[in-house]
């Protein structure tokens, strides 16, 4: 269906987010940084030449207003579609009418498709050919990163702008145009809101504006016509209220990587902070269990062995106790992990050793690394000359390699001088020198036994 921005006959029965979207770029609040004075998006929109393009941003941050404008300014038919709801049928009809309405009265179309992300590849790639050739104008809007959701191809023929949570002024601005409003807001029952009770409802909007107004016009319901909304109805109607949280989202993913980088950077009160707003959005207190034990490994590793231990144990209370003790504990073995010596220098050998695995040629295992449980593998000399290193000075075969034939030794692991990788960094040299003693007296045993046998 094609709509214009002002085609709505009856608002009565929408929500006041909706009702309060802006006509002009005038009334648009936030995204100054892509729509503020002589910046490129402004520019184009001001002559009339729109592009194709991705806006990608958290949710209430104003993309569908955004992308309705920017359709009026151009003249162009305004063509939304859901992702969500939509399939390549609607899509084909959509292009369908576009092609018509370019070729009797020459007017574009933008074709916008909210939560983009979740269209597959076959129906992403169903757009191609139309963005191409100029039938429509592509908007996609999306929560998702780009980067990861959106075909390639799409991607490549599109700009992406990225659209940031609204702050405070914003947010205030919002509120004081729909109570102003006679029309479309709420000016015509004459409400005021209190300073306390908007600096309550900036804070709970968390950065988006359409729950901003949905929660003024749930509050509005509470208050007889001319009276003042309080920070006591506020704080009734957020009582309840969880703090938003885009599960599975990059508001997700943003949090757990500030938790993880906090407790990489040794600040406890950081990793702290950022996993209470995790449980207090709603996170799974088993995911953050699970990536305490990453952590661990990742980051701390040998320098601390414990932490592996600690990051277990607080895992297991979760599973057995559930909430708080679990949680209580998860707090424990972070700030241990955070306040722990921290090396990586497991995790890059790991890296390293996978790389080499990967690009390498799949070597034989030496002849002296094998076992020999038949009579025919002791033939073949499975096993022979190995040195068992028990038997063995210090339990140490000093010069023996344990590397495929064809492959250099490689020094994956370098610990580091912190923790308990100060000692293993110890024994390991000591470990080298023993073999660099043995290696310059030297041993044909294993070439002479390859020789031997073909």
């Amino acid at each position: 269906m094609t709509e214009d921005l002002f085609d709505v006959p009856d608002q009565s029965g929408q929500p006041l987010a909706a009702r309060m979207r802006p006509r002009e770029l005038a009334e648009y609040v936030g995204q100054d940084h892509i729509l503020g004075p002589h910046k490129p998006l402004r520019d184009a929109v001001l002559r009339g030449q729109l592009h194709s393009m991705i806006l990608w941003g958290p949710p209430g941050v104003g993309k569908t207003s955004l992308a309705r404008l920017l359709s009026h300014h151009v003249q162009a038919n305004f063509r939304p579609l859901s992702a969500v709801l939509a399939g390549v049928k609607d899509i084909r009809e959509a292009v369908s009418k576009a092609q018509s309405d370019k070729k009797i009265c020459g007017r574009k179309t933008v074709l916008f498709i909210d939560e983009v992300h979740r269209f597959n590849k076959v129906q992403q790639d169903a757009f191609l050919p139309y963005v191409e050739d100029g039938t429509v104008i592509f908007v996609g809007a999306t929560t998702e990163n780009p980067s990861f959701e959106v075909n390639n191809a799409l991607l490549s023929r599109c700009r992406v702008y990225v659209l940031k949570n609204l702050e405070p002024a914003h947010i205030a601005q919002l509120l004081r145009h729909a109570l102003q409003d006679p029309e479309r807001g709420l000016g015509g029952r004459q409400l005021r809101l209190a300073p306390d009770a908007e600096k309550m409802l900036q804070q709970a909007a968390d950065g988006d504006g359409r729950r901003s107004l949905n929660l003024l016009e749930i509050a509005s319901d509470l208050v007889e016509d001319g009276e003042e909304i309080s920070a006591d109805t506020i704080a009734q109607i957020l009582a309840s209220d969880l703090r938003r949280f885009d599960k599975g989202g990059d508001i997700f993913y943003e949090q757990i990587s500030a938790l993880h980088k906090s407790m990489r950077g040794s600040d406890p009160n950081a990793s702290l902070y950022w996993f209470t707003r995790m449980l207090d959005g709603g996170c799974d207190p088993l995911y953050i269990a699970r990536r305490l034990v990453r952590m661990a490994s990742e980051d701390i590793g040998n320098a601390e062995p414990r932490a592996l231990q600690l990051a277990l144990n607080a895992w297991d209370v979760q599973e057995r106790l559930g909430s708080p003790e679990g949680e209580l504990a998860m707090a424990q073995a972070l700030v241990f992990m955070a306040a722990a010596p921290k090396s990586n220098a497991v995790y890059m050998a790991y890296k390293a050793a996978k790389a080499d695995v990967q690009q390498l040629p799949s070597y034989e295992v030496p002849v002296h690394l094998r076992n020999a449980p038949t009579g025919l593998m002791k033939s073949l000399g499975y096993g022979h000359a190995y040195r068992y290193a028990h038997d063995e000075p210090e339990a140490f075969a000093a010069g023996e390699v344990y590397f495929p034939d064809a492959m250099a030794p490689r020094d994956y692991y370098q610990p580091v001088e912190r923790g308990l990788e100060i000692q293993i960094a110890q024994k390991l040299r000591k470990l080298a020198d023993l073999n660099r003693q043995a290696q310059s007296t030297p041993n044909t045993s294993h070439a002479s036994l390859n020789e031997s046998n073909p």
